[in-house]
């Protein structure tokens, strides 16, 4: 395996802890138009995806006619009311997170985030941590910076060409959903790590065939 000379690491769930705020609040608009699905179904369904992708996976589970109009006023409230959420809400970096984003940096390992959020919402949270690019991280992608978000490797693939990184497999994934292992697979990741601390399971993550599963940020020190 060729050395790692980046991580692309997952947000909320991987790198920062919000208590499943986003999905709480994608279950409660969802439902607010006439569903009823549990926030287990959410989490399943939607973990990991570009949010208008998330609620069409969602919503076909009740209704296999939904359409692009309900699809765009869903995806509105929830924005909004997600960043309303995440104004007032804490939020608190992933335990050992910063532990190893200084580990990473003296190792000069590039440290990008990506998020299936918009640009102004992963903004947001990088505010409420006091999380700049070129302190603690080195970049940040979001769904909003591409054309197809997850599991389609565009924004790795974006992270790569700033950081003029040729060879694929000298690039990590980490995430706590199965999107993200399957989003490292496709970019050709030298190594897809799943995290058992946000959406999925280590069983849920087992069935994408990651090439391993920690339990929190810090074992990854032990993988490098």
């Amino acid at each position: 395996m060729a050395t790692i000379k980046m991580i692309v690491f997952d947000m909320a769930g991987t790198t920062i802890n919000e208590d499943n705020l986003v999905y709480k609040t994608l279950q409660k608009i969802i439902n607010a138009t006439g569903y009823n699905f549990s926030l287990q179904q959410v989490l399943n369904e939607g973990a990991g995806y570009e949010k208008r992708k998330a609620i069409k996976k969602i919503i076909v589970l009740q209704n296999e006619n939904i359409t692009d109009e309900l699809v765009d006023e869903i995806y509105n409230n929830f924005n909004n009311d997600l960043l309303n959420g995440y104004a007032s809400a804490s939020i608190f970096p992933q335990k050992g997170a910063l532990e190893l984003f200084e580990y990473l940096r003296n190792k000069n390992i590039k440290i990008v985030l990506n998020t299936g959020y918009s640009r102004s919402i992963a903004k947001l949270l990088l505010q409420k941590l006091g999380w700049q690019v070129g302190v603690q991280i080195d970049g940040l992608i979001t769904a909003s910076d591409v054309e197809y978000s997850r599991p389609s490797a565009d924004m790795i693939l974006l992270a790569m060409e700033q950081h003029q990184i040729i060879d694929k497999s000298s690039v990590a994934k980490v995430g706590d959903s199965i999107i993200d292992i399957e989003e490292g697979q496709n970019a050709g990741c030298g190594l897809t790590i799943g995290i058992t601390t946000g959406a999925h399971t280590y069983e849920q993550l087992f069935t994408a065939n990651p090439n391993a599963i920690i339990n929190e940020l810090t074992d990854l020190m032990q993988l490098l």
